[in-house]
């Protein structure tokens, strides 16, 4: 039976059968491919080109390898993606929070010192964007365009710190996708077959008698499903089968969580890939890349989408990715140093693109494979799949504009962890508001700032270290969660602060010390902790609420920004300095 390309992760295939694994490109052809070893990428630099052209295929790829590792410690920057978004509609939560996810991990790890680069952007090419188009009586790049200013309204309005917003429908991507095609062509990685069978329009993909339900009907998710007889080109997938079961299992923090991973290993032990259709007859889709040896063709969508995380770094001079291509491609004349990527964070819904897919195309090119595949899970709505059809839906911006953009933040961030799905409720989000941000952390603020200001004029006391053990203990765990991508263990432990200062004010009564001349010295004590604390605390939250960690500084009447984890250290706020005006970072709101 003829190859086909995609389908459920965990759909039925057939048994594995034991087959040899093959090497990637450069091992097979280290002549062709001696480029990968320019641009700085020796062990050591003064290695010459006879020494180099002395070494076996084997040892080439070994010692690739070590200068890739050798890089992560020098200039490579921290490269994080999300999954590029369908321009086939509107953006909703789930977009939004694979963004702020993103976002958070990105400020955490600049907060942490580190270079970062964060890219995000849209795919604009494939059969259900032209029908859109049509449909609309525009052709598709306008209608891409139209959509592509919603997206980055949209990207703008939360916040988001990306160095990078790809189009798949921009020149540079377009001619690296083709320079890819043309390498994998050249080794003899695709063949052309025809293909005889069943065709999802709506989801792009071809369809297989194993693909039914138990009653012999597809999937409604599937729309209409016709059949279909065409040629394409195939893409030799199932021959790295045992080598992506081994990656895996020997890099057990590729794909994260844990229970993602086993999922990806069970359904790779249990069935045998297909070979992947990477093209469209040119005559039934045009919207897309031509392939640049057959121009009846184009790239099969999810061919073209995935190759965004490198064609960007190519296109700002990566030489890693560079390096690995025709020196005539048109690169920058800068060079950043960003692959392999650190993080692709993506939805549940796509892992076998990403851990299956993907890997494999990186192999055969002869890349190193991104460090790890972060995958979150999806949102319901009180209880119910998040549909618009049925209207149960959440409005990210009508809830920003509402509430505010940080209170939408901290609850998709400290509802859900990475991995699992979760239930967006509005009364949760309104308990979460009112009890945590605005009884919480906007309480502490307003009251501690205020009576300084009130009993002290706004001038900061003698330095005193009540609560910095507490403060140490949440910058530690704190830092040790981002490390980790644990974004909401990190705000637990932030909270744990902001709930400690809360009972130290109960504890210690300031408005009764200061009802007592005698008891001046110990006010100073307590003002100080309580302000210092509201510095800790900002710094702690930069990454997860920028908004409100820059308005605590500006109520501290703090120069410069709270994006320094290395200021969460205790003592910042020195004796003598004048604080700004206090003012509400949470008002309350009747519900």
């Amino acid at each position: 039976m003829l190859a086909v390309e995609e389908g459920s992760l965990m759909a039925a295939h057939r048994p594995v059968k034991p087959v040899g694994g093959a090497p990637p490109l450069f091992r097979r052809h280290p002549a062709k491919h001696h480029n990968l070893f320019r641009a700085g990428l020796f062990i050591r630099r003064h290695e010459s080109n006879v020494a180099i052209a002395r070494l076996t295929a084997s040892e080439i790829a070994k010692t690739t390898f070590v200068r890739q590792i050798m890089r992560l410690t020098m200039n490579k920057r921290f490269y994080i993606t999300t999954a590029i978004d369908y321009v086939n509609g509107q953006p909703h939560l789930g977009h939004a929070y694979e963004k702020i996810v993103a976002d958070v991990i990105a400020r955490s790890r600049r907060s942490l010192g580190q270079e970062v680069f964060f890219l995000t952007g849209l795919d604009e090419h494939g059969q259900k964007v032209q029908q859109a188009a049509i449909a609309e009586g525009k052709t598709p790049q306008a209608y891409c365009d139209e959509l592509a200013a919603d997206w980055q309204a949209f990207a703008k309005k939360l916040e988001l710190t990306y160095d990078d917003f790809v189009r798949t429908t921009e020149p540079r991507h377009k001619q690296f996708v083709q320079a890819i095609l043309s390498r994998l062509h050249d080794a003899g990685q695709f063949y052309k077959e025809t293909y005889k069978g069943f065709y999802s329009t709506k989801e792009e993909t071809f369809l297989t008698d194993k693909d039914r339900l138990p009653d012999g009907t597809f999937d409604p998710a599937y729309g209409e499903v016709i059949e279909l007889e065409e040629s394409n080109y195939w893409f030799k997938l199932k021959e790295h089968q045992p080598w992506l079961i081994d990656y895996i299992k020997t890099h057990p923090s590729f794909i994260a969580p844990d229970y993602r991973r086993n999922e990806v290993l069970g359904f790779l032990n249990n069935n045998e890939l297909e070979n992947l259709c990477i093209s469209r007859p040119a005559s039934r889709l045009n919207w897309g890349i031509p392939l640049p040896f057959d121009n009846d063709f184009v790239t099969y969508v999810w061919f073209d989408a995935l190759v965004n995380y490198i064609s960007i770094p190519a296109a700002h001079g990566d030489p890693t990715v560079v390096s690995a291509l025709p020196s005539s491609l048109d690169t920058r004349h800068s060079s950043l140093e960003l692959w392999p990527a650190d993080i692709h964070v993506i939805g549940k819904d796509i892992l076998k693109f990403h851990a299956v897919f993907w890997p494999i195309m990186l192999n055969v090119m002869g890349l190193p494979l991104p460090k790890q595949i972060l995958v979150h899970g999806w949102w319901q709505k009180d209880g119910a799949k998040i549909s618009k059809s049925t209207g149960n839906i959440v409005e990210p911006i009508a809830v920003i504009n509402e509430w505010g953009l940080d209170a939408f933040r901290f609850y998709v961030l400290r509802e859900l962890d990475i991995g699992p799905d979760g239930n967006w409720t509005d009364a949760g989000f309104q308990a979460r508001y009112n009890a945590e941000l605005a009884n919480g952390l906007g309480n502490l603020v307003n009251r501690s700032l205020s009576m300084l200001k009130r009993y002290r004029n706004g001038v900061v006391p003698a330095k005193h270290d009540e609560l910095a053990a507490p403060a140490a203990k949440a910058a530690d765990e704190t830092r040790a969660s981002l490390q980790q991508n644990q974004l909401q263990a990190a705000l637990h432990s932030i909270w744990l602060l902001v709930t400690r200062a809360n009972q130290y004010v109960d504890q210690t009564k300031p408005f009764n010390l200061a009802k007592d001349p005698a008891q001046a010295k110990r006010l100073d004590e307590v003002l100080y902790n309580l302000a210092e604390t509201c510095r800790v605390l900002a710094v702690l939250l930069w990454p997860f609420l920028p908004g409100t960690a820059t308005k605590i500084y500006a109520q501290l009447g703090i120069t410069g920004g709270p994006d320094k984890f290395a200021e969460a250290a205790w003592g910042g706020l020195k004796p003598d300095h004048k604080i700004g005006e206090p003012a509400p970072l949470f008002p309350r709101k009747e519900t």
